[in-house]
């Protein structure tokens, strides 16, 4: 159902997308910022889809989000906001070539998620999803970003992260040099080669994938469970994983606010690893900071920030 434009109104529309390394999701919001439109589609990392299928991503959402709210009417849009994963650069270079869709700004996907957790003032988020980065805002109202280096080395806190770690530990206990646990039949399990499979024939199957990351990122949900259901092993190494990611927001937290007493410093979680009971609990018990799970999805921080803007 398209939105019909009131003729001599004059009204303006935003258009804001969240673009991950899953997804991509876009919304059009009228001057109250109620959502007139959404458009969902695949996700558009550059760093994961490529660059030209990255940038055909974003622009078929745009042009989707914008059919279901206007059909084949003019829209006026006053701007549009995209907050993306990948190069900032690229991201940059994508914005000059769109047209008909506004001012546009581009900046990191971990904006919208820092957005939920402070409201826009000082403080920092932790974010672990498939990969993992720590966002901040200083009491310059600039925003910093550390971490999100990618899955190939490492992104501590990330699903990716705690499934490498899972597989590099059940290969030794199937190999006989680490004592046996829970591990080692999941990730086999995982590979969907059979009971017998060993260990030259699971390393050959996370090697050979042709989109290895994405399997290794899925087994996350089971090591969280393991660790839920009191495994000891997949309990640690998710301590092991998400401590990582404390540590660094510590040095960011220690860097931008000096003189703060760091329990008083906003400071959420976001993501559906960090915010799994089992890791909340972990982080609040070791850290100064005064961890929370930020409520709303990314999407709702992107909206907040279209009607900042």
């Amino acid at each position: 159902m398209t939105h019909s434009i009131s003729s001599g109104v004059a009204a303006s529309y935003k258009i804001g997308v969240d673009g991950g390394g899953t997804k991509t999701e876009c919304i059009l919001i009228d001057d109250s910022g109620e959502i007139i439109a959404r458009h969902l589609a695949p996700g558009c990392n550059p760093s994961v889809v490529g660059p030209d299928q990255a940038r055909l991503i974003v622009t078929d959402a745009l042009c989707g989000v914008v059919q279901a709210a206007f059909g084949n009417q003019p829209a006026p849009i006053a701007a549009t906001h995209i907050y993306a994963a990948g190069s900032r650069a690229f991201w940059r270079e994508t914005a000059a070539t769109l047209a008909d869709f506004g001012h546009i700004v581009t900046a990191d996907d971990s904006h919208p998620v820092l957005e939920l957790a402070t409201r826009g003032e000082p403080g920092l988020v932790l974010h672990g999803g498939t990969g993992s980065f720590v966002a901040a805002r200083g009491r310059d109202r600039l925003v910093h970003y550390a971490g999100g280096i990618g899955w190939r080395f490492g992104d501590p806190g990330s699903g990716y992260d705690l499934g490498r770690r899972a597989i590099a530990r059940a290969l030794l206990e199937l190999q006989g040099w680490s004592p046996p646990s829970r591990l080692g039949p999941t990730v086999r399990d995982h590979t969907g080669l059979g009971e017998t499979a060993d260990v030259a024939a699971i390393t050959r199957f996370f090697y050979t994938h042709p989109d290895a990351n994405r399997p290794i990122a899925a087994l996350a949900p089971a090591i969280l469970r393991l660790a839920n259901e009191g495994d000891f092993t997949a309990h640690a190494l998710v301590a092991e994983s998400a401590g990582e990611l404390l540590a660094l927001a510590l040095r960011v937290a220690a860097k931008l606010f000096p003189d703060t007493a760091l329990d008083t410093v906003p400071a959420g979680l976001s993501g559906p690893l960090l915010t799994h009971p089992v890791v909340v609990q972990l982080l609040t018990m070791q850290s100064p900071l005064p961890l929370a799970p930020v409520e709303g999805t990314p999407i709702e921080g992107v909206r907040r920030l279209l009607l900042r803007s």
